[in-house]
């Protein structure tokens, strides 16, 4: 009996047309914080974030990823009842419960089994490994991986001094996005490699938490704090993983970072992103850059960098591509794909 591959089939991203810049966003800080004096430049310097996307008043994280799905499908003459699993791997969510994939299904108008998968900005990744699995072993032939993130919906606007500033500072960084990926059942190897880790004693770095979080149904609803970044801390859980991780998959395959096409790597900012591929060795003409127009897009980092990449032609069918993934907890991940 012939042994079963899976293969990426596709790709698709949905960035919402309105934007926002990083000089609007101090201005909007300092309009809503008149006692709070900031150098002008001082998110963009941080972060190379020029520009950030805004999804429109109302939509959620689910129709942020059905937007891209939607596409996805039509790209690929599919419809919703031709998947076998739908997976959403967002960070954001539109409900505590259900599973925000049930959300995305009813939309879709799609009948299969869903579930989420939720491991910060290495969502997808997770969710490619657990796809992968299921259709080698047999248990589906289509999966549709799809993610939402409205991270823009968090970002604190009154705030009590710049000491605050400073701990929420990555929040201002963020961009809304939807992304979607479909694998499928193949005859050839499509995903070729992979290798996770994770050094979870560091997982307090970078949090979005809960405030009012007690077993009294009588206190104040939980309220969704801003994602605050101890940037030390995750500098510190970069350098403790292991870099077997990055290298492992490659060394494995025979391959070395000069045989991919492109090397899509989560971006948080772009100094980190610099300094990593110099510590890792990946070369920098082989990244997507999206950190500076499009902000940190979350999970759906890296499919909107693969997309954007296969739109520009950077990556063709039979092209080696390289997924790393970089992520809160702190956790790290490293795909290998033949396009």
């Amino acid at each position: 009996m012939a042994s079963v591959h899976a293969r990426v089939a596709g790709v698709a991203a949905h960035l919402p047309e309105t934007t926002m810049t990083t000089a609007e966003v101090e201005d909007r800080l300092a309009a809503r914080n008149p006692g709070l004096v900031l150098p002008r430049g001082v998110i963009h310097n941080g972060s190379g974030v020029r520009r950030r996307h805004v999804a429109p008043p109302g939509e959620k994280p689910s129709d942020l990823a059905a937007h891209a799905a939607r596409a996805l499908l039509d790209e690929q003459d599919l419809h919703a009842r031709d998947l076998d699993l739908l997976v959403y791997a967002g960070v954001t969510i539109d409900l505590v419960e259900p599973a925000t994939a049930h959300v995305v299904a009813a939309k879709l108008g799609a009948g299969c089994p869903v579930f989420d998968v939720r491991n910060a900005c290495n969502s997808v990744l997770n969710a490619i490994q657990v796809a992968e699995a299921l259709i080698v072993t047999g248990r589906h032939r289509r999966v549709l991986i799809c993610c939402g993130e409205l991270p823009t919906a968090f970002m604190p606007w009154t705030l009590s001094g710049a000491d605050e500033f400073m701990t929420v500072a990555a929040a201002y960084t963020v961009s809304d996005a939807g992304a979607a990926l479909l694998l499928e059942a193949a005859a050839e190897p499509g995903v070729l490699g992979h290798r996770f880790a994770a050094q979870s004693h560091g997982w307090d770095a970078a949090t979005v938490a809960l405030r009012n979080l007690t077993s009294d149904p009588a206190t104040d609803w939980p309220v969704i704090r801003p994602l605050t970044v101890d940037a030390i801390g995750l500098i510190r859980g970069i350098e403790a993983t292991d870099h077997a991780v990055f290298s492992d998959p490659l060394a494995d395959l025979g391959l070395t970072w000069d045989d991919f096409a492109v090397v899509c790597v989560h971006q948080a900012s772009l100094p980190a992103l610099w300094k990593f591929c110099a510590h890792v060795g990946i070369p920098p003409e082989k990244v997507v850059v999206t950190i500076v127009q499009h902000g940190n897009l979350v999970a759906a980092t890296i499919p909107v960098q693969l997309a954007q990449a296969v739109a520009a032609g950077r990556v063709r069918r039979g092209d080696l591509v390289a997924f790393v993934g970089l992520a809160s907890g702190f956790s790290a991940g490293t795909v290998v794909v033949r396009w």
